[in-house]
Order: structure tokens, then sequence, then C-alpha cells
């Protein structure tokens, strides 16, 4: 749409359009529908409520198939109803006042949204919509990336390449190994995040069934509450205000936010790497790199991530700590937060698949990182100062110092040093084998 004010729904609703099933309006409210039901069919087939005769299975199964084979229309029907009641559960109320006309049980209208709250049914709603779209959307893309990480690393595990600790040569690593730090990093976020807790609650307008109990006071509501919930696939949530807390949903968002900063700090490294030469990218047939410098080969997909896991981080960091306080019993101010949840999810989205994208064009330019390796030969400096503590040199690192600090340092050099050294010939030998490029310690086998 190109007179849409987010990118989200405009430049890049194609990339986020899996999500739209269930953080959408229509996703709300299709989720509103399934809570409001599900809700109907327990009073009356489990409860037994006195008063609440039974549904059939026939009729069971037309009430579920209004969320199941959720139509558009139904979304657009309950928002015409909303022009009216100016309250977006209420429609959906209505909406299922009407189906129960169609199905001639108008006997059980009054037990739809039963004692319930507009948040009994809005957080169960979220809940489903968070979950759903975690399990069925974000987590198999994250695993696609962890994925493509761990292909990289083990494909190059063996190709030497020189740290820059401070920016700085520093002592060398490879880059399978790198590569393999971001999946290990990445891997223990997703497994929180498959452990993560989805919590509801249906306990009234305070969070103490006060109506519940007047109306049916023989019912053990505190257990019907938790049966529900956990019916529905949440872990239940006991004591309440008005509101479900948030604080699950604050501790899902902040793995999303680790899990992005994680990424686009891979994001950052890999374009250093690009400006170094240390990677080429696969030219992509008719790709512009540039408006006026037909040479260039941009690493457009690492910023286009990094670009979009910051945004996406912006939201989740401002729910994170908004939705947990709430004033009192109740406010309004999550309602129209948690509206954005999509947002936040739509530009991880993105981020993940231009940083799949990315990763799929990278060439590893082994003769420039062998070019800066041989260039860096003061790299030794180390495992020489180390070998000579192990012998008793007292000054190891000052004689090391005054030989490479500030100095241009070749191989002749290094070796001469190692020569004129009081060490056992087996350590020398050891010393004098090395090379920039071999001095990888366990990296490969990492």
């Amino acid at each position: 749409m190109i007179n849409a004010l987010s990118p989200l729904d405009g430049r890049y609703a194609g990339k986020v359009k899996e999500l739209n099933e269930f953080f959408s309006e229509a996703g709300l409210i299709r989720s509103r529908v399934a809570v409001e039901v599900e809700w109907l069919i327990f009073l009356c087939n489990e409860l037994k409520l006195e008063d609440a005769a039974p549904l059939s299975e026939q009729e069971v199964a037309s009430l579920r198939k209004l969320y199941t084979d959720f139509q558009e229309e139904f979304a657009e029907e309950v928002k015409d109803i909303e022009k009216t009641t100016n309250h977006d559960v209420k429609a959906v109320e209505y909406f299922l006042q009407k189906a129960l006309k169609t199905l001639k049980r108008e006997d059980l209208i009054s037990y739809i949204h039963f004692a319930c709250t507009s948040e009994d049914i809005n957080n169960l709603s979220h809940a489903q919509m968070i979950k759903m779209g975690v399990q069925k959307v974000m987590l198999p893309k994250l695993e696609e990336v962890l994925a493509a990480l761990k292909e990289f690393a083990e494909a190059h595990s063996a190709i030497p390449m020189m740290s820059h600790t401070h920016g700085q040569p520093a002592t060398p690593t490879t880059v399978g190994k790198e590569f393999k730090n971001v999946g290990a990093r990445l891997f223990r976020q997703i497994e929180q995040l498959k452990k993560a807790e989805y919590l509801g609650k249906i306990n009234g307008a305070s969070g103490n069934l006060n109506a519940h109990v007047v109306t049916y006071p023989d019912v053990d509501w505190p257990a019907a509450s938790r049966k529900f919930v956990e019916g529905l696939g949440f872990t239940w949530q006991r004591y309440t205000t008005q509101i479900e807390p948030h604080d699950y949903m604050a501790e899902i968002f902040d793995i999303f936010s680790r899990v992005n900063t994680i990424l686009l700090d891979f994001d950052r490294d890999i374009w250093a790497y690009v400006s170094r030469g240390y990677f080429k990218q696969k030219l992509v047939e008719g790709e512009v790199g540039s408006s006026t410098m037909p040479h260039k080969v941009n690493p457009i997909d690492f910023e286009n991530s990094e670009g979009n896991l910051g945004l996406a981080n912006a939201v989740f960091n401002h729910m994170g700590t908004k939705l947990p306080a709430s004033r009192m019993q109740r406010d309004l101010t999550d309602s129209t937060v948690l509206r954005n949840m999509g947002v936040g999810f739509g530009y991880s989205l993105i981020g993940y698949k231009s940083a799949l994208r990315g990763i799929g064009k990278l060439q590893v330019n082994e003769a420039r990182l062998n070019e800066d390796l041989d260039k860096n030969w003061a790299l030794l400096a180390e495992p020489i100062q180390m070998m000579m503590r192990r012998y008793g040199i007292t000054d190891a690192y000052e004689q090391l110092k005054g030989l490479t600090r500030g100095a241009e340092i070749t191989k002749d050099s290094i070796q001469e040093f190692v020569q004129g050294l009081d060490l056992p010939e087996d350590a020398k030998k050891r010393l004098l084998e090395l090379s920039p490029s071999t001095y990888i310690g366990l990296a490969n086998t990492l």
C-alpha cells in the first residue's frame, strides 16, 4: 500500500504477512471470539451451570467454526458493531449474540461474557496471539538463522582470521569460530524462548471472582478458572487486579530484545569485516549498489537487519518496562500499547530475514585474511612470552614489549628473537614453527 503510514503495512508488507494472522486487528478479533466461545462452552458443558442448558455437539462445532474458520467479513461485522458500541470487546459479544440467535439458542445469550470484565477476554486473547506468533512464525525463522550460522561456521571452521580487540590486531581466531560464537549466544536465547510461559486469568473486574461467587456460590471458582485457562494452553495466573500483570509478556519481549541485540552485534561485525575485505558478497543480477558508483556491492542486508532490529528493540524495550506497570487496579495505558505488539515482531522478522539473506551472499576472501595475518607477525609476541614465562624468564613481558611495541615486526625479526632465547630446543622448535595463520589455538575444534 503506497499510502500506508507504516512501512510494515507498505514497503515491507510482503515480508511480514505471516504475522498478520495473529497481530492484525482481525487477528485480535479472532482471538477474542475464540475466548468468548470457549468460555460459553465451558460454562454450559463443563461447569453445567444451573439455567445454562448444555450445547449439543453440533452447536459446539458451529460456534467453534466462528474462529477456526474465521472470515474477514466476521471482523468487518464486529468493527461495524463497534461503531455503535464504541467498545471493541462488547462488539464481539453482540456478534456472538447474533450467532446464538442463528442457532436458536437465545436462552444462552445472557451467558456470553458471563461474569467477565473485558480484560478476562483480552488477556487470554493477547496470550494466544503472542504464543501463536512466536511458535508459528518467530521461532521457526530464528531456527533458520541459527542453522545458517551453524552451516557457515562448520564450512569455514579452519580458515584463520586475525582478531581485532579494541580495533587493533590481536590473537588470531578462525572465521568459523566467530560465527559459532554468535550461534551459541543465539541458541541460548532460543532455548529460553521455547521454555517461556504464557499466563492468563479469568477472575472478574478486580481479580477476586466477586460476581461469580454471588451468582453461583456453590461453584469452586478458583478451580474452574484454573481449568479454563490451562485448557486454553496457558499457565494460570491466580493473583491479579483487573488485568493480568503482563510480567510474562515483559519476559518474552526481553528475550526477543536480547536475540535482536545479539544479531545486531553480528550485523555490525560483518559490516566491518566486509569493509576490510575479509568477506566478498555474491552478486545479485540487476541489483544496484550505488546510484552513482557502479562498482559498489554494499552490505545492505546487514545494514537493513541492524536498522530494523534497532526499531524492534525500541518497541520491545518500551513494552517490557511499561506493560507491568498499571495504576492501582486498572488503567488503559496498556491497551493502546499492546496493539503494537505486531510492530515489534514485524521489525524483528524483517531483521532476521535480512540477516539470512546477507549470510547467504557471503564469501570468505582467504587471500585478504592471509594478507592481514602475514603483515602482523607481532601477534606471536603472546605465545613467545608465555613460553618464556614457563621456563622462568621473569622479564618476558618487558622483553617482548621492547621488541614489538611501535616497531615493524617481520617473520625474520621474530625468529631471530626466538633463536636468542635461553629455552629448551623443543620449546624453540614449537615457537619457530608458528605463524600468525597457525596460531589459532583450538578455534577449529571449538
